[in-house]
């Protein structure tokens, strides 16, 4: 078995696959596992990857698989989840890399304090800006109950920082059914991931370790297309909703889950003009359901604690009329 296991998907990824092949390279060991998932790329990014996975397996052990056709970024990871072999996992983006030896610190951290998983800051990059960003909770290489992370609920938390490959995973997540993504998410996958991982796994802990490097504001990303895909966040969003109002502390963690809906349906509601016309209306409509089949309790009191202008444009919507088909 090898020792870890990085799932990396790549999609039309050619100007930066090559970064992120050289960065594994500086990270491998012969008991650590790539698995390259192409997720049907319509570029150069086969061809990268057809001589990268023969370079690679000299240094790693190397899975390579290409999809017939484009699911996702949730499809394509659990393509990867389900090849790998690794005792903890680990996940990185095609368009990202790591710093030299980050893995093999990353592990020795994972071992030693023996938890369920393992997060970490990481850098953004935008152009040639380069900032760090934080995991939310104060406590470092302390072993902590994820449970408790979640809150407070006005705050933000580690439920937040929905940033997947900042950190490794136990296999024993995986044997568990905690590590596959809601299948079809294009985005916001991360989301439910994040709160369910929080939920039901028993312990993780926060390590000081920076080496992942996230480059922001690649124009084929689906973060800067306006369109229907950007929608899937209110089915992410409703997924975990539902789940949290099965959990035993629901009444502790609704008001979490339900502010964090708003102020991500808040978020693109105030950037419209960047979705197609009708992907607009269609966002208009199935936010102002999606306000109906909230917790109204729970949304009373976010709408009531929220900035004026966030909460006035979700009473707005709220006080919407439509049919059931507007919202489809």
């Amino acid at each position: 078995m090898p020792k870890l296991s990085v799932i990396v998907p790549f999609y039309n990824v050619q100007r930066y696959a090559p970064d992120t092949l050289r960065s594994l390279r500086a990270n491998a060991r012969p008991d650590f596992e790539f698995v390259l998932v192409d997720d049907h790329s319509e570029d150069g990014t086969p061809a990268i990857l057809e001589r990268a996975a023969e370079d690679l397996a000299d240094v790693a052990q190397v899975r390579h698989i290409r999809h017939d056709r484009n699911g996702g970024i949730a499809t394509a990871r659990n393509t990867g989840l389900d090849a790998a072999r690794g005792e903890y996992l680990a996940f990185l983006d095609g368009d990202d890399w790591l710093a030299p030896g980050y893995l093999s610190e990353l592990v020795a951290a994972a071992e030693r304090l023996g938890c369920d998983f393992v997060r970490t800051d990481h850098v953004r990059v935008t152009d040639r800006a380069r900032s760090v960003r934080r995991v939310p909770v104060g406590l470092r290489d302390e072993v902590l109950n994820p449970r408790d992370a979640i809150l407070p609920a006005d705050r933000t938390t580690s439920v937040d920082y929905v940033s997947v490959w900042a950190g490794a995973y136990h296999r024993r997540l995986l044997e568990r059914g905690l590590l596959h993504f809601t299948e079809g998410l294009h985005t916001a996958e991360d989301r439910p991931w994040t709160w369910k991982l929080h939920r039901e796994a028993e312990s993780f802990a926060v390590i000081n370790l920076l080496g992942v490097f996230y480059r922001r504001g690649v124009t084929s990303s689906l973060t800067r297309i306006g369109d229907a895909r950007q929608l899937d966040f209110i089915r992410a969003f409703d997924q975990i909703v539902e789940e949290t109002a099965a959990d035993r502390d629901a009444g502790r963690l609704l008001p979490k889950a339900v502010r964090q809906y708003c102020a991500i349906m808040a978020h693109h509601l105030a950037e419209e003009d960047k979705f197609e016309p009708a992907v607009a209306r269609r966002l208009r409509a199935m936010s102002a359901a999606a306000l109906r089949r909230m917790p109204q309790d729970a949304l009373d009191d976010v709408l009531g604690s929220m900035d004026m202008e966030r909460s006035a444009r979700l009473r707005r919507l709220r006080r919407r009329t439509g049919t059931a088909r507007e919202a489809v």
